[in-house]
């Protein structure tokens, strides 16, 4: 009986030592109270490692059994690879898909005008004899003569007069056919003996194997020369078809053309179209120096050629002076044509000799033209380099043939005019801002203005 109130005493004791346990385990501070892993689960994903553990509840590490010999050294961190590719190479790749975006939007807009090719050389034939024109409408309006009324006066007489030159040319070829043929024939006989006489030693039995090769070739090819002259119908046709719009694309451009320019501005971004409306302006006034530049230097060049041909009784020297008016619109290439076929024409009428003075003066005269008279007449608003003019001549007859060929240096010559107004307007806009950010005075704007080179990376 003595040992029971020690058994309930130590088991008192125990009691409340197991309810302090359970309290300071409750409370989380007592030195007993050690975390209880949870229990695993499929559904429940381990929570991520304590950035600051304690090492004295940390679990002892495991053993990790070591990575074979032939195994790989863990690599460090990769580069960025923008940063590894090198500065040149990241800027012919920006460069380049530019690039191929312009080329793409060029390629389909070539396929546009060459679908449409009639209307558009039609719409820009009508553009250039406007510019030629319309310097007699502001003449005929500052005299008081009312808009309508001076627009169809200039129109009329304007279109009279190319009239009256297409028919002039027409008349005296077919007036002079006859007497040309002959003298063709003559020419011939003549060039068939010089060649017999030349130093060439040309045989008469080669010069017959040429012309009966000639004859052969000509009557093997009598259904091309048939569908030749069904297309020339055609083309006819369709050069009619380009008179008539170009006639009607002047008439409306020389009474409407302010309207019809507010009203293209109107489909500009308001961001650009300040800059826009001041580059069009710009742009009419070189196309209009070019024209009436180009009218006068063919003009000189025709009366100038003709006057030669006429003392050197070369025949049809008036329709040969026309010809060498119209194809002085073809930048190098026309001059070259005409006189050309000058030289031809006196070479097969009359003699070498008389084919050799034509050709002296037609090289002297398109070499005052081309030193004297473009340079003084045209002026530095249209000047156009010479690889320039050979390059866009050529791109414009592959692409438009003729007409191509007639608009692509007013062209080059009105892009090259925009070109550098835009960017006059747009390093005086960034002058502009500079200046009323910073309130600084004009010279300080332009050096904040221009943009620092960028270094390589």
């Amino acid at each position: 009986m003595s040992r029971l109130p020690r058994w309930v005493g130590g088991l008192g004791t125990g009691l409340i030592r197991l309810a302090e346990r359970l309290d300071a385990r409750k409370a989380g501070t007592g030195p007993e109270a050690e975390p209880r892993p949870a229990p695993r689960s499929a559904s429940v994903r381990p929570s991520a490692p304590d950035p600051d553990p304690d090492p004295a509840v940390m679990p002892a590490p495991e053993h990790v059994p070591p990575p074979p010999g032939g195994a790989p050294a863990a690599a460090g961190p990769r580069p960025d690879p923008v940063a590894a590719v090198p500065w040149g190479v990241r800027v012919a790749a920006e460069v380049g898909w530019r690039l191929l975006v312009l080329a793409g939007t060029l390629w389909v807009l070539m396929r546009v005008i060459s679908a449409v090719r009639l209307v558009v050389l039609a719409f820009v034939a009508g553009l250039l004899i406007t510019a030629l024109l319309q310097p007699t409408v502001g003449w005929l309006k500052r005299r008081g003569v009312p808009r309508g009324v001076a627009t169809a006066m200039t129109f009329v007489s304007g279109f009279v007069v190319m009239g009256l030159v297409g028919w002039f040319v027409v008349w005296q070829v077919t007036e002079n056919l006859d007497d040309l043929s002959k003298q063709v024939q003559h020419g011939i006989s003549e060039l068939k003996r010089w060649l017999l006489n030349s130093p060439f030693h040309v045989t008469e039995d080669q010069i017959n194997n040429i012309a009966d090769k000639l004859s052969e070739a000509i009557g093997t090819n009598t259904k091309d020369i048939t569908t030749a002259g069904i297309e020339g119908v055609q083309v006819i046709i369709e050069v009619l078809t380009g008179i008539l719009l170009a006639m009607f694309s002047t008439l409306f451009l020389l009474y409407d053309g302010p309207k019809i320019w507010q009203w293209l501005l109107k489909l500009v971004p308001t961001a650009a179209r300040e800059g826009v409306a001041g580059a069009g302006p710009r742009a009419w006034a070189t196309l209009t120096a070019y024209v009436r530049g180009t009218v006068i230097v063919a003009l000189i060049d025709a009366i100038f050629i003709g006057i030669g041909l006429f003392f050197l009784d070369v025949p049809m020297a008036v329709p040969l002076a026309v010809f060498i008016f119209l194809f002085a619109f073809i930048p190098l290439v026309g001059a070259v044509v005409s006189g050309a076929l000058a030289v031809v024409v006196a070479l097969v009428t009359r003699d070498v000799f008389t084919a050799a003075m034509v050709l002296i003066v037609v090289l002297a005269v398109q070499q005052i033209e081309g030193h004297v008279l473009q340079p003084f007449i045209l002026g530095r608003a249209v000047r156009v380099h010479p690889l320039a003019v050979v390059l866009s001549v050529a791109a414009g007859s592959l692409v438009a043939g003729i007409g191509g060929a007639v608009v692509a240096v007013p062209l080059v010559a009105v892009t090259n005019a925009v070109v550098g107004y835009l960017r006059a307007y747009a390093k005086e806009a960034a002058e502009k801002a500079a200046r009323a950010r910073l309130d600084v005075t004009p010279e300080e704007a332009a050096a904040v203005a221009t943009p620092p080179p960028s270094p390589p990376a």
